[in-house]
């Protein structure tokens, strides 16, 4: 069985996964395997971006998202008269004629990935290209089109040599998912270090996390800018202090159990 490894570091957001998949699939019928997908109302590869932060600290993460082809399917469990099988090379595909008028296939994905085609009748999913790869392709059409590598289509040896920090969509954490992510991004603490008294940023300044134990786990100084930005943080709160000679130190409170943390300018006022 072959997975999809999707290194988060490499995604830039081009989309082209996105779009090579609507080029194969749009007003394409691949019978037996799919009937054509809808050219809009569907994305059987689909790349969610999240906002990150909030001003002045702002980014956005891409998360290329397909079908699991999960060993324990929901789909596979809700298919009735044999909708959903399983091929030998493991790819989990919805039979386009035995499963029309099965609605309920749609609620069955955990992701949402399973879409109802009214026109046709008919539950419709990421096949895995399985149309191309019986044609002697080594990939489907979206890795096919990453030109960055966040994309590799690779056996279960390398998957499973690759899966320490490897992780499935958290909807298929306990599925058996055959797609899962590298460098999935955490929580981020920001700032700006300042003396307001002379409208300068403070260079150099170290700024130290604690975790809710008390334990250190990050250590880090301000850039030219006077900026801090630390992008390991777990789901947790943490204590902020902030130190530099010559000043009082600052200390916050950092919560990053929901979201990131971006601090208003910490202006710090001279010692005594």
């Amino acid at each position: 069985m072959k997975t999809i490894l999707v290194d988060l570091d490499r995604c830039n957001g081009c989309f082209n996964c996105q779009l090579a998949c609507k080029d194969e699939h749009c007003g394409t019928d691949w019978s037996p395997i799919a009937a054509a997908q809808p050219m809009t109302g569907q994305f059987w590869c689909r790349v969610d971006q999240r906002e990150r932060g909030r001003v002045p600290v702002v980014s956005v993460a891409y998360t290329p998202v397909f079908c699991g082809m999960c060993d324990d399917a929901p789909c596979l469990a809700a298919a009735k008269d044999g909708a959903v099988y399983r091929r030998e090379d493991g790819l989990v595909v919805i039979d386009p004629v035995k499963a029309r008028g099965q609605k309920d296939l749609v609620d069955a994905c955990p992701l949402g990935l399973i879409y109802w085609n009214e026109g046709l009748d008919v539950a419709q999913k990421c096949t895995g290209c399985a149309h191309l790869l019986d044609d002697g392709w080594e990939e489907p059409r979206c890795v096919d089109a990453c030109a960055t590598g966040a994309l590799r289509y690779v056996d279960a040896e390398e998957a499973l040599a690759a899966a320490h920090g490897a992780e499935p969509a958290d909807e298929l954490a306990e599925l058996g998912s055959h797609v899962l992510y590298l460098n999935r991004p955490k929580r981020f603490v920001a700032g700006l270090v300042a003396d307001r008294s002379i409208n300068e940023v403070l260079i150099g300044a170290k700024v130290s996390l604690f975790d809710e134990q008390g334990a250190q786990v990050a250590s880090l100084e301000t850039d030219e800018f006077g900026d801090f930005r630390y992008d390991a943080c777990d789901q947790a709160r943490y204590r902020v202090l902030v130190e530099a000679q010559g000043y009082e130190p600052v200390e916050l409170e950092a919560d990053c159990t929901e979201r990131d943390v971006v601090f208003d300018d910490l202006f710090m006022e001279p010692s005594a």
